[in-house]
């Protein structure tokens, strides 16, 4: 069993407030589709030019849900409230995975400029504190 110093936690808590403050500010994002800003460029492939129709701000305040979901997961590993299973953490991991290269590959090149750099950073937040919580 390996035993993590204190440099390891204050790091795996520096990376998982990092990356709830991007997820906070992602759901901000989202909050505003809902709302009704006009970014439907940036964002669900970029189908949609100004607000999001109905579906899209329904598919908006899933992806709210499960952002919270990815935070608390991250915060868990870190050593914090809600204290969820290690898995939940791997898991947000997993879905950063998928979201990053969907966000990269996206036909919007609105979207790519700006996604796939925000969550290919969160993705290495995510991971980052995975790996140092696994030490």
């Amino acid at each position: 069993m390996t035993v993590r110093t204190a440099q390891d936690e204050g790091m795996s808590a520096t990376l998982a407030l990092l990356y709830v403050a991007l997820i906070a500010g992602v759901i901000c994002f989202q909050i505003a589709l809902i709302l009704g800003a006009p970014w439907g460029k940036l964002t669900q492939g970029g189908q949609h030019e100004g607000s999001l129709p109905r579906s899209g701000r329904i598919a908006a305040a899933a992806s709210i849900v499960l952002l919270a979901v990815m935070g608390a997961g991250i915060l868990s590993n870190a050593g914090y409230w809600p204290n969820w299973p290690r898995w939940v953490g791997w898991g947000s991991v997993a879905v950063g995975v998928v979201s990053c290269i969907a966000n990269w590959m996206t036909p919007s090149a609105s979207e790519r400029r700006l996604w796939g750099p925000i969550t290919t950073v969160m993705l290495a937040l995510a991971l980052g504190v995975m790996l140092i919580t696994t030490a």
